[in-house]
């Protein structure tokens, strides 16, 4: 090293500190940086190059600790699934029963081994600790996917997501944290025929609330 060189992280002639260097606790200082710009910014509008910024590290040493934005979004969020498993199941379904294919692939996460991690989560953004990166989560990676399949008239994508996703919410809360009954005690093939219709009225219904 030249003498004029200062190694990464330390102070420069001009009294500013360089990047913060790789080492056991930058990851961490690297995920509390994206909790914080997921949840202001959501994840589409969010950059690794921002992140890195606000980490005070070089945007190469995110992608060494996480490959892509997507695998450091949901280790932030601390979601343990895969959003792919849920679009997988949504990219074939006909968009008149999208609704109902929703509902039953995410009542079978709940009710599969990483139910109880999910319900960890789920706690999490009620107690109001990630509200931001859970609404980051549900409506800018899983309802994405089929946002421009349902956005007619053009324009109200947003509103027929946003509705499911409170409605799905809802379900969820019921059945799994606060265990109200009958609902928490419904077979799935029941709760579907319920309140699938409900949830593709708000994908594909008329949503037209003026005075008739």
């Amino acid at each position: 090293m030249s003498a004029g060189t200062a190694p990464a992280g330390t102070a420069t002639a001009g009294g500013r500190s360089g990047r913060r260097p790789g080492s056991p606790a930058t990851r961490d200082h690297i995920l509390s940086a994206a909790r914080s710009r997921f949840a202001e910014h959501g994840f589409d509008r969010t950059s690794v190059r921002s992140i890195a910024a606000a980490a005070e590290v070089d945007p190469a040493l995110v992608h060494h600790y996480f490959r892509t934005k997507r695998e450091l979004f949901l280790t932030a969020v601390a979601i343990p699934v895969d959003p792919q498993v849920v679009l997988a199941a949504l990219r074939d379904a006909p968009t008149d029963e999208l609704g109902e294919r929703l509902l039953r692939v995410v009542l079978s996460l709940w009710d599969s081994p990483q139910g109880e991690a999910l319900l960890a989560a789920f706690r999490t953004a009620v107690a109001g600790e990630s509200e931001g990166l859970i609404g980051a989560f549900v409506t800018e990676v899983v309802l994405s996917e089929i946002a421009g399949r349902v956005d007619t008239p053009p324009g109200t994508a947003a509103l027929r997501t946003g509705l499911v996703a409170t409605q799905m919410s809802g379900v969820i809360l019921s059945r799994y944290l606060l265990r109200i009954e009958p609902v928490a005690g419904l077979p799935v093939d029941r709760l579907v025929r319920l309140v699938g219709p409900v949830l593709q009225h708000y994908l594909t219904g008329d949503l037209d609330d003026r005075a008739r």
